[in-house]
């Protein structure tokens, strides 16, 4: 890929150029893109959100290069890994996935220990770690609510 593509994938385009919260419009794309991406079965969902935490540290760490910053606000590649780690485990109902994108989005917000802790990694690795494990903490979460419901 060329780095003017790196580039556009760090940004989703211009989602990440959407003012005010990138990251919130970046998580909402990320679950119409995960919507889309269940539609075709098995495990279309999980494969790319395994694709999407690798390249997606490469175009993290390419655009802060570029750009000269820190993991700049308008990278939102690292908001759709962490959604779709939230999404993965929860039924394909509208209600569960807002309630995924608002665990998320919280977890991304507030940076919790963990994931405060991880944003630390160099370049792209701490740019896309952060999400990674927010998503993974909100997904603990709505496991742990689903269990609690369906007890």
């Amino acid at each position: 890929m060329t780095g003017r593509a790196w580039m556009a994938l760090a940004t989703l385009g211009p989602v990440g150029r959407i003012r005010p919260a990138p990251g919130s419009w970046g998580s909402a794309a990320a679950v119409i893109m995960a919507a889309a991406l269940v539609q075709f079965g098995g495990w279309t969902l999980e494969v790319a959100t395994l694709i999407i935490c690798v390249l997606g540290t490469r175009a993290a760490d390419i655009y802060d290069r570029e750009m000269g910053s820190k993991d700049a606000s308008d990278i939102v590649i690292d908001e759709v890994a962490g959604q779709w780690i939230t999404l993965l485990v929860v039924p394909l109902d509208w209600r569960w996935w807002i309630a995924g994108f608002v665990a998320f989005r919280l977890f991304d917000i507030l940076k919790p220990g963990p994931v405060r802790l991880a944003e630390r990694l160099p370049g792209g690795y701490g740019v896309m770690a952060d999400d990674i494990v927010a998503g993974a903490l909100a997904a603990a979460c709505l496991l742990i609510l689903q269990w609690a419901l369906a007890w």
